[in-house]
């Protein structure tokens, strides 16, 4: 389980820039909601140090559970539509002594594991029909899960690591130009039959939010809070009204944003710290997705390449998904700002990942 490692193979910027960013979180969080500072600071603290103790862990040795770990973040996705916390019409947590745990934030992590071992395992066989079908069916159970909750936002960014887990798997290129071809009308038609109301699990208020996005004129009570947080983010113009300021102009001090530590973060940001704050925040972003990408070069086999890759694709993913819905890119829907927001499991879970990262750059491919 534990090896002898190198220390000058430790990607220590990659710690670095994760520290760094996290700590601007801390920051930005307290500015937002002060009561919440406390629970995000421990959270950095805490997370920083389950970090440091997955990195040294062969992830050679978690893979040989791989079936356990898809078994187990099922079961979690299972569990929580029965015995979980409903909030706001979802049913998305577990309620434990005033903590909430929300699996779906987890699997993102324990799918990673899962898919890199199913891949590697079968990378002989992966343009087959004999592998690909078992993968589609293995991680439609979990994407229907959790979109059940109802979490259509986890299901996008779950479904979007795992295409990139093919991608990098090594699936044939014609495949790819296959599913796009056939893709794009077929996204066409779906974007028609969700403006019509015509998909069952595409809940009204979902579909309110994406007509709120095309014409924010016509449902101003649906578009207020992605319009007040474009408003926020321009208004922050180059260097920003300043963390924590009590202006009484500002956004977030309208309460203009409803919870603004968790999905709109970025607004606060924007408005606090400028242009040159939110470039920051997009380069240390950027730059743990290119370090991920760069240590999975360098992985000794297929699967800590596919922990690294996934990584990649969840923290860039989503990090696009968060900042276009803050500056109205994209429609309104529940994603955090990797590091950035508030929640304790979905930050445990980031430096859990980031952990199986570290570990793979531990262990380089010998040339």
């Amino acid at each position: 389980m534990l090896r002898q490692y190198k220390l000058k193979n430790y990607r220590l910027i990659l710690v670095m820039l994760v520290a760094v960013l996290s700590a601007g979180g801390v920051l930005l969080v307290g500015s937002a909601s002060p009561g919440d500072q406390k629970k995000q600071l421990f959270g950095v603290v805490s997370g920083l140090v389950i970090m440091l103790i997955v990195s040294v862990i062969d992830y050679s040795f978690i893979l040989k559970f791989s079936w356990l770990i898809y078994l187990f973040s099922t079961a979690l996705l299972g569990l929580v539509l029965v015995a979980g916390k409903d909030s706001k019409g979802a049913q998305r947590w577990f309620e434990i002594g005033g903590f909430r745990f929300q699996p779906s934030e987890l699997v993102k992590i324990l799918m990673i594991l899962f898919f890199a071992w199913y891949f590697m395992k079968f990378e002989e066989k992966i343009n087959t029909l004999k592998v690909m079908i078992p993968a589609f069916l293995l991680i439609g159970v979990q994407l229907v899960l959790i979109i059940l909750q109802p979490n259509l936002s986890t299901t996008i960014i779950l479904a979007i690591v795992f295409s990139a887990l093919v991608f990098v798997a090594g699936i044939n290129y014609k495949l790819v130009i296959g599913v796009l071809i056939t893709g794009i009308p077929g996204g066409l038609i779906l974007i028609t039959m969700i403006m019509q109301d015509m998909i069952p699990f595409i809940h009204r208020y979902q579909l309110g939010r994406i007509l709120a996005w095309l014409y924010p004129d016509e449902y101003p009570d649906l578009a207020y809070q992605q319009q007040n947080s474009i408003m926020a983010i321009g208004s922050g113009q180059l260097w920003g009204k300043g963390l924590g300021n009590d202006s009484p102009i500002s956004v977030k001090n309208g309460r203009f944003i409803l919870e603004p530590q968790n999905d709109f973060i970025f607004a606060v940001a924007g408005e606090e710290l400028g242009f040159i704050g939110t470039t920051i925040i997009i380069i240390l972003l950027l730059f743990i997705t290119i370090e991920c990408i760069f240590i999975a070069g360098k992985a000794k086999d297929t699967a800590g390449k596919l922990i690294c890759s996934g990584m990649a694709a969840l923290v860039g993913f989503q990090s696009i998904v968060n900042i276009g819905v803050a500056s109205g890119l994209m429609p309104n829907t529940g994603v955090t700002l990797p590091f950035v927001s508030y929640g304790l499991t979905s930050l445990w879970s980031l430096y859990i990942g980031i952990g199986l990262v570290l570990n793979v750059g531990l262990q380089p491919k010998k040339y």
